[in-house]
């Protein structure tokens, strides 16, 4: 098991510039997207340990492209490690939040994510109900699947409203996130995780100019079922703020974040998913505060 964005690592690694694996570069379809590139199955652990890291969306986070090259791609045991060391060093634990990307398309492969990974977490005793780690998907199965394996803290993902999880589409399941996140489907959910992360507008919805508009009863109705929401993602550029907290013209500057992060905070929810922690972090203290 190893650690990045997806599967397809064209956008975050130096891949294309190695040109020892210019015949590796396929098109495949991955969650019914057709997607061309370089893709971690097709790599052995050794050939991906000589892949550098780069940032993903260069034309947004510019800073970013400062650390190209200078990591190569750990495998979760090495992050395993790391943050037992530092949680030594600490003296407090180092908390992770661990996603199993496209669980389904790997256990088409033979590759089924949830049993390693959970034969990973015992070894590294953080298979416990109280280890100080998250395990997220946005395939409820896949989350269901770990229930039986560890104990380990669980969070269902939930994309659009329209949306359905990929391992519903392959299983027939009908359900959309709409019908997840009614009280009927969060029920459904806490029988066997322990939270939840929607996206951002489940919480509140933006208007058509994108401006953001009055709550929805998402946190109260998971709450009430004993979920916690953990919504995702916050950052600080323009581009990604609610219309209301963009700040002058350049889509790549940051905006007015903490507004944006005390809306969200006024909400209820748990937490929140960030690019920028330390923002985030400041914007929770204040919120505490208060």
């Amino acid at each position: 098991l190893v650690c990045r964005h997806e599967n397809d690592i064209t956008a975050t690694t130096d891949v294309a510039d190695h040109p020892e694996f210019a015949s590796r570069r396929t098109t495949k379809k991955v969650d019914g997207v057709s997607l061309t590139g370089w893709f971690t199955e097709d790599f052995t652990l050794a050939e991906l340990k000589t892949l550098r890291a780069k940032e993903r969306i260069p034309g947004t986070r510019q800073k970013n492209t400062l650390y190209d090259g200078r990591w190569e791609i750990p495998t979760f045991e090495e992050v395993l490690r790391w943050a037992d060391r530092e949680g030594r060093k600490r003296g407090r634990p180092v908390w992770l939040y661990v996603e199993t990307k496209h669980p389904t398309y790997f256990r088409g492969l033979g590759l089924g994510l949830e049993e390693p990974l959970a034969k990973l977490l015992r070894r590294y005793n953080r298979h416990r109900k109280q280890s100080p780690l998250i395990l997220q998907s946005f395939e409820p199965t896949s989350i269901q699947r770990l229930s039986r394996l560890v104990a380990t803290p669980r969070v269902v993902l939930l994309s659009g409203a329209g949306e359905r999880p990929w391992d519903f589409v392959t299983s027939g399941d009908p359900r959309t996130v709409a019908d997840l996140v009614k009280p009927e489907g969060l029920k459904w959910m806490a029988s066997f995780a322990q939270g939840i992360g929607p996206t951002l507008d489940l919480v509140i919805p933006k208007d058509s100019s994108g401006r953001l508009t009055a709550p929805t009863t998402l946190v109260k109705d998971a709450h009430a079922q004993g979920l916690v929401l953990h919504p995702y993602t916050m950052r600080n550029e323009n581009s990604f703020l609610p219309a209301d907290f963009r700040r002058g013209t350049d889509p790549n500057a940051y905006g007015d974040a903490f507004g944006a992060f005390r809306a969200y905070f006024a909400t209820g929810i748990d937490g929140i998913f960030s690019d920028n922690p330390d923002t985030a972090l400041l914007a929770a203290a204040d919120h505490n505060a208060n």
